[in-house]
């Protein structure tokens, strides 16, 4: 697939796109924004995000995302609680520890074995092995966000990295440019958070 059919290609997609597709692009792209801006509000606009894509891809026939975006709901409804009721103030941005690490790494292990063997055995992906890997890393890197993590971003980057090309294959246009967009966005991100910690402890030992 040359550049010019995937430019045609991505432009009639957009023109085919559907309002529901539409809306879910426009609501992932305000829950990046929010939370790379450190707002708790981001997780309302990415649970009415995921609910939209959901159905979407429920059309599309595409099951293993589906699986992947329900996790995506229930670690957003998890970390919008965990942002504003864990403590009397908005829990601070830290550093990932050993231990933090450890569990990125069971549930990049364990979440790219089941997604595997379930895409393998009970479905008919033609991609089981990219599929399984941009998945497992968005997992962890979900799990890192909830907590507020500094390294989120990494993780979540990697899995953008290797969506965009598979979203293109399975001719996902629109949403191949909104993971373009986050990927971008992630890093813009990291270093915003970044700031922000070296900030806090400024003013901590100031």
């Amino acid at each position: 697939m040359t550049s010019d059919t995937i430019f045609e290609a991505f432009i009639q997609q957009m023109q085919q796109a559907t309002i529901a597709e539409w809306l879910g692009v426009c609501f992932g792209i305000l829950q990046v924004w929010f939370s790379r801006q450190n707002k708790s509000i981001n997780y309302l606009f990415g649970i009415i995000g995921i609910i939209i894509s959901v159905y979407v891809l429920f059309h599309a026939k595409l099951y293993a995302e589906i699986l992947l975006h329900l996790y995506y709901l229930v670690m957003s409804v998890y970390g919008w609680i965990y942002w504003k009721y864990s403590s009397d103030t908005i829990v601070p941005i830290s550093r990932s520890t050993a231990r933090d690490w450890q569990i990125v790494g069971f549930i990049c292990v364990v979440g790219f074995l089941l997604f595997y063997f379930g895409l393998v055995h009970l479905t008919d992906s033609d991609v089981p092995l990219w599929d399984s890997f941009v998945s497992c890393t968005a997992w962890a890197g979900m799990w890192l966000l909830a907590k507020r993590k500094l390294e989120n971003w990494i993780l979540l980057n990697i899995s953008n990295l290797m969506a965009i090309p598979l979203l293109i294959h399975k001719g996902l246009f629109l949403y191949a440019g909104l993971t373009l967009f986050l990927f971008v966005m992630a890093f813009s991100g990291y270093f915003n958070w970044r700031r922000i910690l070296s900030d806090e402890k400024k003013y901590a030992t100031d």
